[in-house]
């Protein structure tokens, strides 16, 4: 390992209680916004009214989230009107989405969304609350943000710290104060854009950068799963440092051929501390994040992501031609070729390391399809071992959260976007086409289970604005010139035996109806109760008919995961089935 920055930064909670107790004032009266937990804050407020400030601390990330958590009592309510903020430097539901998962908070009462005027005053929601027993309310919420300029050059609005002191009727301060939470992301960002990396890519081979602060960990009983700021920061450092070396290489921003190497933000929660440290390091043995299977179970139960070796245990008992390719790390990728006299189709999970219900559908209905005869399939069950076991060893300490520094390869890739050699993974999937001819592609996605932000970079995920909620399991189907019609049979015919499953249509309507309350209409039609989008996509190397599943499934165990999977390995064999619509056998 090689150091290059160990910083420790002030707590602003302290900092601003020391500041208000220094200033000797009882009388006054302060409201304050920092990204930091109901119990912190409250603690705070203890110790400032000690000393005579009356003061009330929010949170600044989901402020109107935590407004309802904390200052609404949600039993009998029977209608929420939230009147939100709509600034010209923010995407229009800016702030729709920054309410979610409001609409499963209300406990039943109705819930409307309606925007503001446009305006760039400091956004504020307006919150009119009904009960069944007639009392009225109405909260003014304010949403503490900040104009600025990112990384990109970009005017954004981002979450900020704030501070707002009273005496009497005189306002003494009321304005943006930078919280630890911002200082820790300005400070890595500054010192890895001006740090003098190598000239070509890749720049590293693995890129550590470890944070420790307070932070906000919250578990939600509700449909949202978590609210955390230790994995909101993650995202933003993630995907903020991909598009600096983007730049930096002379891509455009999003551009997933990018080869920076591995880049890892681990971010905890500490119980004051707040420290930066950025090391570089090199790539370790291939067995440290490989530990021995504690999955034994029955594969159809299994309630969390298999390990590497269970893994390779269950693609060892479907029989056909084996093939395997080396990764970046020296780890292997594995498939089976079983060869038939049906039409052929390809099976791959795990192209994104962190969407893991694929691996697991992925192998079930391959054994399934191994049983009939003349089924005739490819199979790598796991695309990008590298990422996968960047995902186990951080979701040792943080297992609920999305860590999207595992979804792309050892090298920072995608790779399915990889165009020159050294192919490494990519060579997997070029050896299942060349063996099995296959027309078809079924390649297992998933998605965050909850909501998926970045508040220091304008709190919507550049570039993902789709996924920042959930919206059920839903299909893309890309075809070549030629095959729409196929695609369509394709399409239909899934989803037909898709809404044959009652607890995914159920699932699936409810997450629907959460999406639109909060982003608006869904962009894809709805085919029997699957959301489905088909388009023409002429990408080399690929099959002439690709199936993309997209399951909700970074973050969840238990029962969801084992509905996760069920739904993966159904839609394989609803799609082994279209396939013999599509292409019959001679």
């Amino acid at each position: 390992m090689r150091p290059l920055l160990d910083l420790s930064l002030p707590r602003t909670l302290d900092a601003w209680v020391d500041e208000l107790r220094a200033a000797q004032a009882p009388g006054v009266v302060v409201d304050g916004w920092l990204f930091e937990g109901l119990a912190a804050r409250r603690a705070a407020e203890q110790r400032l009214r000690a000393t005579g400030v009356e003061a009330r601390l929010h949170s600044a990330y989901k402020p109107l989230v935590h407004h309802f958590l904390e200052q609404v009592d949600t039993a009998g309510l029977a209608q929420v009107t939230v009147h939100y903020p709509v600034h010209p430097h923010a995407s229009p539901r800016r702030f729709a989405l920054e309410a979610y998962p409001l609409v499963s908070m209300v406990g039943g009462a109705a819930l409307v969304l309606a925007p503001k005027p446009v305006d760039d005053a400091p956004p504020c929601y307006q919150v009119d609350l009904r009960w069944h027993d007639g009392r009225l309310r109405t909260d003014a919420v304010f949403a503490p943000n900040r104009v600025h300029t990112d990384h990109l050059g970009e005017t954004l609005l981002s979450p900020t710290g704030w501070l707002r002191v009273r005496k009497g009727n005189d306002v003494v301060a009321d304005g943006a104060r930078e919280s630890d939470y911002e200082a820790l992301f300005r400070h890595a960002m500054a010192f890895l854009q001006s740090h003098p990396w190598p000239d070509t890519e890749p720049y590293f081979e693995r890129l550590d950068i470890r944070v420790d602060f307070p932070g906000i960990a919250l578990e939600s009983p509700l449909e949202a799963g978590w609210i955390n700021s230790h994995e909101a920061l993650h995202e933003d450092l993630y995907f903020s440092l991909l598009e600096v070396f983007q730049r930096r290489s002379g891509r455009a921003t999003g551009d997933r051929r990018l080869q920076p190497g591995q880049i890892v933000p681990d971010v905890r929660p500490s119980e004051g501390a707040v420290r930066l440290r950025i090391a570089l390091t090199p790539h370790g043995s291939p067995t440290r994040c490989d530990p021995a299977p504690a999955d034994n179970g029955p594969l159809a139960l299994a309630g969390a992501p298999l390990s590497l070796a269970r893994t390779a245990s269950e693609l060892a008992r479907i029989p056909g031609q084996r093939f395997e390719t080396a990764t970046r790390q020296g780890r292997v990728v594995r498939g089976v070729y079983h060869p038939g006299d049906g039409p052929a189709l390809l099976i791959s999970g795990a192209q994104h390391a962190n969407e893991t219900s694929g691996v697991v559908g992925a192998l079930r209905a391959a054994q399934q399809l191994a049983q009939r005869p003349g089924a005739h399939f490819a199979l790598i069950p796991l695309e990008n071992p590298d990422g996968y076991a960047l995902h186990r060893e951080l979701c040792a300490h943080a297992p609920r959260h999305m860590h999207h520094a595992a979804r792309y390869t050892a090298l920072g890739d995608d790779l399915e976007y990889r165009d020159q050699p050294p192919y490494y993974e990519r060579e997997a999937r070029q050896q299942a086409l060349a063996l099995s001819g296959a027309q078809l592609h079924v390649n297992l996605h998933g998605y965050p289970a909850h909501e998926w932000t970045r508040p220091l970079t304008g709190y919507i995920p550049r570039g993902f604005e789709l996924w920042t909620v959930p919206k059920g399991f839903f299909l893309i189907v890309r075809y070549h010139t030629g095959w729409e019609a196929r695609a369509r049979t394709l399409a239909e015919h899934v989803c037909r035996q898709l809404a044959l499953r009652p607890a995914l249509m159920a699932f699936n309507a409810a997450q629907r109806a959460s999406y639109n309350a909060h982003a608006g209409d869904l962009p894809f039609e709805v085919i029997h109760g699957t959301a489905c989008m088909i388009s023409e996509v002429n990408r080399p190397g690929s099959p002439a008919l690709t199936l993309i599943t997209e399951f909700p499934d970074e973050t969840i165990y238990g029962d969801p995961f084992i509905l996760a999977h069920d739904t993966q390995a159904a839609t394989v064999l609803a799609a082994v089935e279209a396939l013999g619509l599509i292409a019959p056998s001679p």
